[in-house]
């Protein structure tokens, strides 16, 4: 069975929310659609972060390109 076309991947985790958008922001100024997810209850309840790391995600075609981009 094959996945499904767009299929998003987790590059990499942040444990604050400004950490998390800026690297949203970099790929996206770079052309790569990206989304962050976050379990914090809508920032409410910030201290889930250490329990459930804010994540960063893009489809798999553009994971080593991303990747790429935020070591550099």
């Amino acid at each position: 069975m094959t996945e499904p076309a767009g299929s998003l991947f987790v590059i990499r985790t942040f444990a604050n929310e400004l950490d998390a958008r800026l690297a949203e922001s970099v790929l996206d100024a770079n052309g790569i659609d990206s989304i962050v997810v976050s379990d914090d209850a809508a920032g409410w309840m910030t201290y889930f972060n250490s329990l459930h790391p804010i994540r960063l995600l893009v489809k798999e075609d553009d994971i080593e390109t991303a990747l790429a981009i935020l070591a550099g």
